[in-house]
């Protein structure tokens, strides 16, 4: 009676490969949790945030807008920008409040950008780790041909399993890592969006103000 080999046995059976990447399967799925959970509902919050400051800005109320940000979303990008930007909004040029709006819309965009290339690696490197335990479990049905001294299905079929669990694991781990890596490039390329765009709202509010105020402008 022959035994029947479960998929659980092939994997243990190619550990070598397998286990690495249940491990990258985990880990990927870890990073797109924490960075679903952190992305939750910002762009809303942050056009909303955006908008007001912009009307706060175009009356000069440099006091209010710092009041909003206290009040809502104090941990936002877009209001860690606005923090930096406010102190300064009625002494710097706009050109130079545009170059210190760029240098930490940058800095926030990468904190968003956290442990996402790591989704990335996954996604390249989990379709070679299966190669890897193909190649291996082919060698061993191989070896294990040589061993017996006859050829046949039977005597290669344990390390052909072994071999195609590998392969068929590691692009399924891939395909999902790289699925999830392409999900938050866009994602992520939208909350820069939301986040230029903001700055460029508090800009025009600056603007607006200056110019209907002539003690305020600089030159």
């Amino acid at each position: 009676m022959l035994d029947v080999v479960t998929l659980l046995d092939l994997v243990q059976q190619g550990w070598y490969a397998t286990y690495p990447l249940l491990l990258c399967s985990v880990v990927a799925l870890a990073i797109a949790g924490e960075r679903l959970w952190a992305l939750r509902g910002l762009d809303a919050r942050m056009i909303s945030v955006s908008k007001q400051i912009g009307f706060l800005m175009r009356r000069g109320d440099v006091e209010g807008a710092a009041d909003l940000l206290e009040r809502e979303g104090p941990e936002l990008p877009l209001s860690q920008i606005y923090r930096q930007l406010i102190p300064h909004a009625h002494t710097t040029a706009v050109e130079d409040l545009l170059a210190i709006a760029d240098g930490h819309r940058l800095a926030q965009s990468q904190g968003l950008r956290r442990n996402v290339w790591i989704l990335g690696t996954i996604g390249s490197a989990a379709p070679f780790i299966g190669l890897f335990g193909t190649v291996v479990g082919i060698m061993r049905a191989f070896h294990s041909m040589a061993l017996a001294g006859a050829g046949g299905f039977a005597v290669v079929a344990a390390g052909i399993s072994e071999a195609l669990v590998a392969t068929a694991l590691g692009l399924g781990v891939a395909i999902v890592a790289v699925a999830l890596y392409n999900y938050f490039q866009v994602r992520l390329g939208e909350l820069a969006t939301t986040m230029r765009v903001g700055v460029t709202q508090f800009i025009d509010g600056i603007c607006a103000y200056r110019g209907h105020g002539g003690s305020r402008q600089v030159a």
